[in-house]
């Protein structure tokens, strides 16, 4: 899912199949990947509109089409190594080939070695050339490449959504950290905040479209208006104040901007159309290691926030990242980490094993054995599956409202509660962008199922 997952910034996701036009038969045809994170999502919404307002037609087979359009994203190394496998192996058929996202400019020396003959390539600021792109693929050049500086107006662009339930509003562009492993940055740049005026009326439209879900998202929400004298939980309140049943989700937030707003922060979160979920991600227990992280916080001031939210809603979905085997790591820094996820019990934990990042200062520092990372990465794996299957079975029994969002295997469906708690549900009918009430008679480590109790 998509941190189904969405957040899940890290996990390699591609897109499902979107038809664009088939205005004429002789419309050109280009077939399409995606992966990434909510914003990579939401800058592929933008050239898909680009493209079928130009008349060009999706097709689900690369052998089938004219060009090919690849949107990267490299924030992991794993994740970066399975692009590149597909970006070689589509290379192969000898068609224009595009590669746009966050890995031309993260790593264009990699991109250029798996396809020296690709077509152009852009990065995330670039996504309104997409036309210019693929014009200059039919035309049979080679290597160009568009790369600007400073993001476009995005919210002022056409899209069409990858998935008809879910309405992707990115509210700025870039972030304002160093951290010393993270090599987005040099892809996103610098903190560019929308304005909260155009953000607002990006959700009345889609709400007023009869969308259901929105994803509030960027590198970092917690640092929305740092630039232009917003903030995020001002921002909240208002996208809460459009009229109709709507349910918001707020994408991942760093600790140290989080602790700048923090009673501002929960307050807004207590409006029922906020999603109880907070994605607030930590890295480290072991303030040595976030100091080497520049992450500008200590793991007190996470569990602060974690104390806060909980004291105030009490059922809210923490999700947490941690990043096992930074260099530097002792064995004590490990525990460190351990004990926090314990104490905290946070309901998810993406876990990341260290792997160096082109450009970062991380990648000059003396790495840790291979093995003892993936020693770590396991410890922790186990303690997290048991942790958020005991945070699961506390909803058993639970009845209630959710918004279905996404469809599942055979005549499964995916929704989510108010805390944005992943529940799977059975029925024949088509229940995309749907309020049930269901009730959960079986907790799993990642997941709840339910049996429908009536259709809203």
């Amino acid at each position: 899912m998509v941190e189904m997952v969405l957040s899940n910034i890290s996990t390699l996701q591609e897109q499902p199949s979107v038809q664009l036009s088939s205005r004429t038969k002789n419309s050109r045809k280009i077939y399409v990947e995606g992966y990434g994170c909510a914003a990579n999502k939401f800058d592929l919404e933008i050239m898909l509109a680009h493209l079928a307002n130009a008349g060009y037609r999706l097709v689900e087979s690369a052998d089938l089409s004219n060009v090919i359009l690849i949107n990267t994203c490299a924030v992991k190394k794993p994740t970066e190594d399975r692009i590149i496998g597909r970006i070689r192996l589509l290379s192969r058929l000898n068609k224009p080939l595009i590669i746009a996202g966050c890995l031309p400019k993260i790593d264009f020396k990699a991109v250029l070695k798996a396809a020296p003959d690709l077509s152009a390539a852009l990065g995330p600021q670039d996504v309104d050339k997409i036309l210019l792109a693929v014009r200059c693929a039919e035309n049979g050049k080679r290597n160009v490449v568009f790369c600007s500086v400073r993001s476009i107006a995005k919210l002022e662009q056409p899209k069409i959504r990858l998935n008809p339930a879910i309405e992707i509003i990115a509210i700025s562009e870039g972030c304002t950290g160093a951290c010393t492993f993270c090599c987005v940055r040099f892809a996103r740049g610098t903190l560019c905040s929308y304005p909260k005026e155009t953000i607002v009326k990006r959700v009345s439209q889609a709400v007023s479209q009869g969308l259901k879900e929105i994803w509030l998202t960027s590198q970092d929400n917690g640092a929305y208006g740092l630039d232009i004298d917003e903030d995020l939980a001002e921002l909240l309140t208002e996208c809460c104040r459009v009229d109709g049943k709507f349910m918001s989700r707020v994408g991942m937030m760093n600790p140290d901007h989080v602790l700048r707003i923090l009673p501002k922060l929960v307050e807004s979160y207590k409006n029922e159309k906020i999603f109880k979920f907070v994605h607030v991600p930590v890295q480290s227990g072991d303030d040595a290691t976030l100091a080497r992280m520049n992450r500008r916080y200590t793991a007190k001031g996470f569990k602060k926030i974690v104390s806060k939210f909980r004291k105030v809603i009490p059922t809210v979905t923490l999700s947490t990242d941690i990043i096992c085997g930074f260099p530097g790591e002792s064995q004590e820094a490990f525990e460190k980490t351990v004990r926090l996820i314990e104490d905290v019990e946070p309901d998810i934990v993406n876990i990341s094993k260290f792997f160096p990042r082109p450009r970062t200062p991380a990648m000059r520092m003396k790495q840790l054995d291979v093995t003892e990372v993936m020693d770590r990465s396991r410890k922790l794996t186990d303690l997290v599956k048991k942790i958020s299957l005991d945070r699961n079975q506390r909803w058993l029994n639970w009845e209630g409202e959710i918004l279905v969002d996404e469809k599942g295997r055979d005549s499964s469906w995916i929704g989510r509660n108010f805390a944005y708690k992943p529940i799977v549900v059975k029925s024949r009918r088509n229940l995309v962008g749907r309020f049930l009430r269901a009730r959960v008679n079986k907790a799993r480590s990642t997941f709840l199922e339910a049996e429908i109790i009536d259709y809203l």
